[in-house]
């Protein structure tokens, strides 16, 4: 009776989180005339691709397609990733195997700094980045979610390196391998699963986040998608077939990206089990 409640439980929450999505996904196929029926239906009577070529064809705003939001979002999200990981990874290692003075403090800055909420730090990085010459470039939008993923990232690396025994390093220094190769070759296979999970969080903060795109970017061909979603909402009425297109595609890549990664996650997981 225990497993059953139990059973039944996760099937209700499983059901509440997935819910949303597969309405999304109905309603992007739906036309009009269905969208905004008196009594709605969960599956589309006539399904239509009329949203989706609106979308992909059409022209959100005079000479930028749906498909230079893509990519401006796709650039700023790969650029996150891999600095954001590289940069964490080579912090993380140092907290967890060396012992230097304000070690403690900057541990405890991390969970400090993920406390401030977003919105008390839009003024103040708006004028640094005016400062540094680089308001409405998409490198703007890269540092600044950078600076947002580091703490977390470096926060759950130091947790994966740490459980790395040092007897590996001191091994493999044993057998002539420099700190370079006993970190390329020993630490990352080993602490990859962590790297992993750090990259998804940063992937998904730099391809979702509207607030920041919306103040640093004054150029509309520079624009991401989350921006580029706004311009569905009229003052008077709401294209929802598009804004619901347009999230099934922007939900996609984060989807896409999160399955790839879960695998080498978990071959990750098995090869440093097999290793240690």
């Amino acid at each position: 009776m225990k497993r059953a409640v139990l059973n039944a439980t996760g099937l209700l929450v499983a059901l509440f989180a997935v819910f949303p999505v597969f309405w999304m996904i109905s309603t992007s196929f739906k036309p009009n005339r269905e969208i905004f029926s008196s009594t709605p239906q969960p599956v589309p009577r006539e399904p239509t691709l009329q949203h989706y070529r609106e979308i992909l064809t059409g022209n959100l705003i005079p000479g930028v397609t749906f498909t230079d939001f893509f990519v401006n979002s796709l650039l700023v999200a790969v650029a996150t990733v891999l600095v954001s990981g590289l940069i964490a990874l080579l912090a993380a290692t140092a907290v967890a195997r060396f012992r230097f003075r304000l070690r403690t403090s900057f541990l405890i800055m991390l969970l400090v700094v993920q406390m401030i909420p977003l919105e008390a730090l839009v003024i103040p990085l708006f004028f640094m980045i005016q400062r540094l010459g680089l308001y409405n470039t998409l490198p703007s939008l890269i540092l600044t979610y950078i600076g947002f993923s580091l703490p977390f990232a470096v926060w759950m690396l130091r947790g994966f390196v740490a459980a790395v025994p040092k007897e590996l390093e001191e091994a493999a220094a044993i057998d002539g391998a420099n700190r370079t190769q006993t970190f390329w070759r020993i630490l990352l296979p080993l602490v990859a699963p962590g790297l992993v999970a750090t990259s998804i969080f940063s992937f998904i903060v730099a391809w979702n986040e509207l607030i920041f795109a919306l103040t640093f970017i004054n150029d509309q061909n520079r624009y991401t998608l989350p921006v580029a979603m706004t311009f569905f909402f009229g003052r008077d009425d709401t294209a929802w077939g598009s804004v619901m297109a347009a999230s099934t595609l922007l939900t996609l890549p984060v989807m896409i990206f999160f399955i790839a990664v879960q695998r080498r996650m978990v071959s990750g997981l098995v090869a440093g089990a097999v290793k240690g």
